[in-house]
């Protein structure tokens, strides 16, 4: 007799500030009557892969084979699983054409083991659609903006997500901005990319030191380091 899998039901939604910036997930998990949440915010992101990110991080926490309906306004991750097209990458090595890598392979490929490992049906939900448990979802990507604990999306880049065509991108390629750098989302002198808090690791300071830089400003893009008055840090001898 085969052994039936446990049903489970996984909602997700996210959502970028702007597309590409800070961006995140909320999702739910129910199984029976156990029912838990999780939410994670990230530094810089794009909202299709925060699509991918939640569903990847719901499946992610079953420790067993399950029977899983995937619930989630996002057309960009159903359609690619469903129509192939991810797997059909994935036989080419990951490249969308002769010269071209796939953009988000490192997510496609994790998805496409986690459905391979569950049974998993995934559902569109219409977004803001007062659906309660993706309007739930969203509450917890909000919540997760608000919060300190802000983490690196070690897969994005910065280079291919200025390519697609992001409002962001458009918006920047217009204006110059020569203002003061003092926080994030201020625009870099160079390029007018974004800017964002980087706070350096811990050195041994030298003897002869009389300051250092508790954090600074970076551009994403041009790799330009804004060193900041604010930023600065006394020595006391």
């Amino acid at each position: 007799m085969t052994k039936k899998l446990p049903k489970v039901e996984l909602y997700s939604d996210w959502w970028a500030a702007p597309n590409p910036w800070k961006a995140g997930y909320g999702i739910i998990l129910c199984y029976k009557d156990i029912r838990k949440e999780f939410n994670q915010w990230y530094k810089i992101s794009t909202n299709n892969r925060m699509e991918m990110t939640g569903v990847i991080t719901g499946l992610s926490k079953l420790k067993t084979k399950s029977q899983v309906d995937v619930y989630t306004d996002s057309s960009y991750t159903i359609n690619w699983i469903e129509k192939w097209w991810a797997a059909k990458w994935k036989q080419n090595n990951w490249m969308r054409t002769s010269s071209q890598k796939a953009i988000n392979y490192d997510l496609w490929e994790i998805l496409l083991e986690l459905t391979q490992k569950h049974e998993v049906t995934f559902h569109w939900v219409k977004w803001h659609n007062w659906h309660v448990e993706n309007e739930r979802c969203d509450e917890l990507a909000t919540l997760a903006l608000n919060s300190d604990d802000l983490i690196e999306d070690e897969g994005f880049k910065w280079e291919v997500a200025s390519t697609q065509n992001d409002p962001i991108t458009k918006i920047l390629s217009k204006c110059k901005n020569t203002n003061k750098i003092s926080k994030d989302w201020d625009i870099c002198w160079k390029c007018n990319t974004p800017v964002v808090k980087t706070i350096p690791k811990k050195k041994k300071l030298k003897p002869e030191q009389k300051f250092y830089y508790e954090y600074f400003f970076n551009c994403p893009w041009c790799k330009t380091n804004y060193m900041v008055p604010e930023g600065k840090r006394e020595i006391k001898k």
